[in-house]
């Protein structure tokens, strides 16, 4: 109920207000502070010369993001550059065996990065999980493909098998271990669509064609593959109307984020400031949680450029991958949170789903949700931070569901029955307000520091009680209405597509 309703305008208005001022308030708060702050030592190691004749210098704490813009950036180019290159003169002289030319051009581009004794570790675990898909045994291909995952994420195991990879250059610890991980999260998509087929299984081939194409290996998005296997087997792959106006679009919409962000980097130091508690303690309220949320903003900038990058070379190569993840700014309930949506849907298709079913049930949708949960621990890497965001996360997915269940009792569902839809609207978001702060607050102790996460709690919810709690979750509460507001339009575009549809 309250999904379509409509508020007014005036007060959606109102609602649009009160976010843009808060959030201006709070960037300048955050702004003042890097300002402040550039010449601090114990910045040092964060922020490094940048834009002199603007007197500024440049947040460059998040090793990802430089690495992709410094070291990587060549390889980056002129890998991915070759790729479009091989794969379009391929399309063009044999579209029924470009998968395999991809595959070659994948093993070569590995091979040539990172050695033969690493193509050999990939490969023999691509043999291995292929040897299990064989015996058709759902069961045996997940205690197969996680005790390689396994493998990879837990000493000695870890270091044991990349000790084997000779040279040493900086990028080689990331790619040995995306492109390992990566592969196995392949291979046991592979394993487990074989169990689902009725005549046989797939070749080694089809799996070594699916492994190997070079835009996903290193550092993914993950496409199933079955996924995969009905795009690359098109004899006459054809282009939908407009599609090449789009991969422009977003290649330059991707190219505007990497801009953005450098502009960001020299004016806002959200990255620098976490690492030093004393001094963001003397922040105010305001501006401590705007950074928090900036955390997470940027989380997500940073994955969608880097799967959009990826995604971008893969729709000129005809496939239609995973979706970039769905913004913070976006997201209220714990069911919709991820970063990485090859990932997520993997999860969802092989573990969630099919553990949860309809999740309408409290007891599978706990077995599924630590089951998936799980799984995420090992694929993140188990440690202490891992475990505790795990667990947080977990119980807010299972939460979302026991409330639900709560207010759908006869006296609940009785009383909101007699709401009209725009109070049963307002009531939702404001429960939806404080989801939203969950969801922040679960997920900087992965991105920061637990330290940090406790900081802002604290001062949240605590010192700040009840002037800037009450303050911020109003804001929040009106942020969510702008959400839900956004909602209701794509829902009724849907549904008038559906119609339209329907007619035709």
């Amino acid at each position: 109920m309250g999904v379509k309703a409509m508020l007014p305008s005036y007060e959606l208005g109102f609602y649009a207000l009160v976010v843009t001022c808060a959030v201006l308030y709070s960037g300048s708060g955050i702004f003042e502070a890097s300002r402040d702050s550039m010449n601090r030592k114990a910045f040092r190691d964060g922020i490094k010369p940048g834009w002199h004749y603007f007197g500024r210098k440049m947040d460059v704490a998040d090793f990802e993001w430089v690495m992709w813009f410094t070291s990587f950036r060549n390889i980056i180019i002129f890998a991915l550059s070759g790729h479009v290159l091989f794969g379009k003169i391929c399309s063009m002289a044999v579209p029924q065996h470009r998968a395999v030319m991809y595959m070659i051009y994948g093993l070569l581009a590995v091979l040539a990065s990172m050695g033969l004794p690493y193509l050999m570790i990939i490969l023999s675990h691509c043999l291995l999980l292929y040897s299990v898909a064989l015996a058709k045994q759902r069961w045996l291909c997940y205690v197969a493909g996680l005790c390689c995952l396994a493998s990879f994420k837990v000493e000695p195991f870890g270091s044991w098998q990349s000790g084997f990879v000779t040279g040493a250059f900086d990028l080689q610890e990331v790619l040995f271990f995306g492109g390992c991980t990566f592969t196995i999260m392949r291979c046991m998509s592979f394993a487990l669509e074989s169990c689902e087929r009725d005549e046989g299984i797939y070749s080694i081939f089809d799996l070594l064609k699916y492994n190997f194409y070079l835009p996903f290996f290193f550092f993914g998005p993950v496409m199933t593959f079955d996924q995969f296997h009905a795009q690359v087997s098109t004899r006459e792959p054809r282009r939908r109307d407009d599609e090449m106006k789009n991969i422009r679009v977003n290649a330059l919409l991707h190219v505007g984020a990497i801009v953005a962000v450098d502009i960001f980097f020299h004016f806002f130091y959200i990255l620098t400031l976490p690492s030093d508690l004393k001094f963001v303690n003397r922040l105010s309220d305001w501006s401590l949680a705007g950074l928090a949320y900036s955390n997470l903003v940027f989380d997500w900038v940073k994955a969608a450029v880097m799967f959009g990058v990826t995604n971008t070379i893969a729709r000129l190569d005809h496939l239609d991958p995973p979706q970039p993840p769905k913004c913070i700014t976006m997201l209220y309930i714990f069911a919709e949170t991820h970063f990485d949506r090859g990932i997520n849907d993997w999860l969802c298709k092989y573990v969630y789903d099919h553990l949860g079913e309809s999740h309408d049930n409290i007891l599978k949708e706990l077995v599924a949700s630590i089951s998936t949960f799980a799984i995420t621990t090992l694929w993140l890497g188990p440690c202490q931070l891992v475990y505790i965001w795990s667990l947080l996360n977990c119980f807010g997915l299972n939460f979302e569901l026991w409330v639900q269940k709560f207010f759908q009792l006869g006296p609940f569902a009785k009383l909101e029955a007699k709401l009209s839809g725009a109070m049963s609207r307002r009531i939702r978001a404001a429960f939806g307000a404080v989801n939203f702060w969950a969801i922040v607050l679960y997920n900087i102790l992965a991105l920061n520091s637990l330290e940090f996460a406790l900081l802002v709690t604290k001062r949240l919810l605590v010192m700040g009680f009840p002037v800037s709690t009450l303050s911020i979750w109003f804001i929040t509460y009106c942020g969510v209405q702008l959400i839900k507001e956004r909602e209701r339009i794509l829902a009724l575009q849907e549904e008038h597509k559906a119609d339209k549809a329907k007619l035709e």
